[in-house]
């Protein structure tokens, strides 16, 4: 692996919200740990132990200013969307709002969705999962970007019901 791959993955394993990931190939072993304070600890077995800063280093930064604001965002209009259905992630993956770059989106703010229509897809291990509506209503609210990770039972959509 190179440094790019490794930055990559640091990138990977900060925006998806695990707390520790442990990559072991056959002369190489990482080991990424993430804090509550956002910190990250990268240990690479190879590595000399002066080239770990340099990896470690950007992922922070770069990751802790957007994260805090996406954080906060849903928490502000909690008392008026209590009257919604949140539409949560089954399962842990990236959410992508179409099922290729060229075709239209499957759901949009103020589309009216019936139980059983097809949201969203979510890949995990290279399986493309569509994610179908257990309720029908209107879409008032996307909560997640297209192409991001998303986690188990994180809230991907608001419904209204009536």
């Amino acid at each position: 692996m190179d440094i790019k791959e490794i930055q990559n993955l640091i990138k990977f394993v900060a925006k998806s919200g695990a707390s520790e990931v442990k990559l072991e190939m056959d002369d190489i072993k990482i080991t990424i740990k993430t804090g509550s304070d956002e910190a990250t600890t990268v240990q690479y077995a190879p590595m000399p132990a002066a080239q770990i800063p340099q990896v470690a280093a950007p992922a922070p930064a770069a990751e802790a200013a957007p994260a805090a604001p996406a954080v906060a965002t849903p928490a502000a209009p909690a008392a008026e969307e209590s009257k919604y259905i949140t539409i949560k992630s089954p399962i842990i993956g990236t959410f992508y709002r179409k099922p290729s770059p060229d075709k239209p989106l499957f759901v949009e703010v103020g589309q009216t969705i019936a139980e059983g229509d097809v949201l969203c897809i979510i890949e995990a291990m290279k399986l493309f999962n569509e994610i179908e509506s257990e309720v029908s209503g209107k879409i008032v609210k996307i909560l997640v970007d297209d192409s991001s990770p998303v986690e188990f039972d994180q809230p991907l959509f608001l419904v209204d019901p009536s």
